[in-house]
């Protein structure tokens, strides 16, 4: 069990959170949600220890172990990645070292072989003689293969990195466990393996997650971080969104009933508080308008930006035509004699483990790269608008306001009008005045889904776009691209995204092509359970 007591944090006078008093029970699993800058992954940092709040105190049952997911990439370079794994178990570590370190005396005596027993002891109920099949295993399924097992930490790309230092976080079955966005790049199939491990986990689970899908599948409860508090529901995303939804449209309608009555009640009294025989009815209606009070609703955090893509024409019968393209990066072929037909308006997820493998697809879709091999052929009614996994030749060294940075890509003139564009994304009053350069991850986005809306085109390229976002502005680009009614080509490791946006899902592995028309669900259906160990 670990509890906040009371815990109070503020930063530069602003207070995130104040007396918050949460228990998190073995179990269950505590899905903390909220907008940008709510503070949900500073509550994650409170409850690790690894920040002290102003006021409070965790409390966490003694003896228990507490695992948290690293942030910092690059802690771990030195180590090989299987000892990196079993690292999230220090005490595991600590026996081996100890049990290594007596068994290399010179001069073994009777009371080392005692130690050494109790400390084999330890090592065997710790399961230490599976430690490192179970560490693999872990590796495998998060998409990490065994080629990369005894390499250094620092041979290793980032995505592969992130994949390690989850393994290292769910290691040796801790007891409380911590996840800041465990998701952010896995693919599909790594997160439905993460996810049915946390299913199956008995343990105390907090995570921090902008995957409305997996929180729906992972959590018994919700920790609201909104209003200046954490409040705990019971029951998954979904039960939280609706039964917040409802609490407010009653007390809308409730306030809506008590303004009505207020200004009925004024009115009489107003009308007969003058008349004696009226004066104890206006007495009475006095008394009834005391007792009447307005319904206090809150002013949250949470905004909404508001994404709404307009082509500026219909695409004609011949949209795109890929024939044998073929495609290596350094000494891999990434692309091995691929062909496929987009027809309009199709809105397709290319899903599958190798990210490479798709982002190379899309760049040389648009022009970026070239094929080794193979051809495309775009219909000449069609304009393409690209939305790269990685924007940083966009703002990186970009002395430019946000004003002058979406100029760039409009027609507009008036800075009013790009300043109207820039409210949409949440970029109002002196928001839009901010330099380019010094934008986090999520306004990055933002500003490039604006400079998508502003294009004009007939199809949409996006290459994991929810990236940073948070879960309003996944919401409302979810929404935005079910709404669109041309082509769009896509990736995204957000399971509710795929399935509510696409209408055709095609896997890329190789030579190999797997095509399905309909839901991103229907394709898994249509795979026996071995091949679906894949996604």
């Amino acid at each position: 069990m670990i509890q906040a007591n009371n815990v109070t944090v503020q930063f530069g006078g602003r207070t995130l959170f104040e007396r918050v008093n949460v228990t998190f029970s073995a179990g269950n699993c505590y899905g903390i949600i909220g907008a940008n800058g709510a503070g949900k992954s500073t509550f994650l940092n409170v409850l690790s220890g690894e920040l002290e709040p102003q006021k409070g105190e965790v409390f966490i049952t003694p003896g228990e172990r507490l695992s948290v997911l690293k942030q910092d990439h690059f802690a771990y370079d030195e180590y090989e990645v299987i000892r990196t794994v079993l690292m999230g178990n220090p005490r595991l570590i600590e026996v081996m070292e100890e049990k290594d370190a007596l068994y290399m005396k010179e001069d073994f005596s009777e009371e080392d072989g005692i130690k050494a027993g109790e400390l084999e002891a330890e090592f065997a109920d710790m399961d230490g003689w599976n430690a490192e099949s179970d560490a693999a295993f872990m590796l495998n399924k998060l998409g990490v293969s065994d080629e990369y097992h005894y390499m250094q930490m620092k041979e290793l790309p980032s995505d592969l990195k992130v994949k390690v230092l989850l393994a290292q976080a769910l290691f040796g079955n801790p007891d409380i466990l911590l996840l800041d966005e465990p998701t952010n790049h896995l693919d599909l199939s790594a997160i439905r393996w993460l996810e049915n491990f946390l299913l199956d986990f008995e343990n105390t689970i907090i995570v921090v997650s902008h995957d409305r899908h997996f929180l729906n599948k992972v959590c018994t409860h919700i920790c609201d971080v909104d209003f200046g508090k954490i409040q705990l529901y019971t029951g998954n995303y979904d039960f939280w969104f609706e039964y917040t939804q409802m609490r407010q449209r009653q007390a809308r309608d409730q306030n809506k009933k008590n303004e009505q009555k207020i200004k009925e009640l004024q009115e009489f009294i107003q009308r007969f508080s003058a008349n004696f025989a009226k004066s104890k009815q206006a007495t009475s209606r006095k008394k009834q308008l005391d007792a009447l009070e307005m319904i206090d609703m809150p002013v949250s955090s949470r905004r909404f930006p508001y994404v709404d893509f307009k082509p500026d024409r219909e695409c004609g019968n011949d949209l795109l035509r890929v024939d044998h393209l073929t495609k290596s990066i350094g000494d891999r072929k990434v692309l091995d004699d691929i062909s496929f037909v987009i027809h309009p308006r199709e809105k397709v997820a290319f899903v599958g483990s190798d990210v490479v493998t798709k982002t190379t697809l899309f760049k040389i879709l648009m022009g970026e790269l070239e094929p080794d091999d193979g051809s495309l052929k775009w219909g000449i009614t069609t304009t393409q608008n690209y939305f790269p996994s990685d924007n940083s030749a966009y703002f990186d060294g970009v002395d430019l306001t946000l004003v002058d940075w979406l100029r760039q890509y409009t027609s507009y003139t008036l800075e009013a009008d790009i300043r109207g564009w820039l409210g949409r994304m949440l970029f109002s009053g002196d928001e839009a005045l901010k330099n380019a350069s010094v934008l986090s991850g999520g306004e990055r986005v933002r500003c490039m889904l604006c400079k998508m809306m502003l294009s004009g085109a007939n199809v949409l390229i996006l290459d994991e776009p929810t990236n940073h976002l948070d879960l309003e502005s996944i919401t409302a680009l979810n929404n935005g691209l079910i709404r669109y009614p041309e082509t769009i080509l896509f990736t995204s490791h957000d399971h509710q995204f795929v399935q509510t946006v696409a209408n055709r899902i095609i896997e890329i592995s190789g030579s190999t092509i797997l095509d399905r028309q309909g839901t991103y669900d229907d394709f898994l259906e249509d795979f026996d359970e071995e091949q679906l160990k894949r996604y």
